[in-house]
């Protein structure tokens, strides 16, 4: 999943529970497309292999990912923005609030895909539902429909 942060996911893909991450996420990155213009990608540790971080690189994504402990050649990241991480696991978090997400009640792939577009789409009403200042868009009263 790429999010642009709690609230808002960007693009996602399932991929088989038995296979590695980083190829789906550098398959969404290629559907993304280069960037206008520099933007930090937070990433967790299992995608900073050395393809998926030359791949951000090429499409004007500054990757900020710790390296693994093992590696010989380490690189400098912006620690104090990958500490915004926890932004993305909160995404993580309230999706997995739905029953349906985290027991996986759907065998076919659309309807689980189907219902995690619903899930983001619930996530994001009530950020929609309030101005830039921060408050109510409307009358400000119920509709009609509405319990009260």
């Amino acid at each position: 999943m790429v999010a642009a942060d709690a609230r808002t996911a960007i693009t996602f893909a399932l991929s088989p529970g038995e296979a590695h991450d980083a190829p789906e996420g550098r398959k969404l990155l290629r559907e993304l497309g280069e960037a206008k213009w520099p933007i930090h990608l937070l990433m967790d540790r299992a995608y900073e292999g050395d393809q998926t971080r030359q791949l951000a690189l090429d499409l004007n994504f500054i990757p900020v990912v710790p390296p693994k402990s093992n590696r010989v050649n380490a690189w400098e990241y912006d620690r104090a923005m990958y500490k915004r991480r926890n932004e993305i696991e909160r995404l993580f978090r309230r999706l997995k609030g739905f029953r349906r997400i985290f027991s996986r009640f759907e065998k076919l792939d659309v309807m689980f895909i189907a219902f995690i577009y619903f899930a983001l789409i619930v996530e994001a009403l009530p950020v929609a539902a309030i101005s830039p200042r921060g408050e109510p868009q409307g009358s400000g009263r119920l509709p009609r429909w509405a319990p009260a």
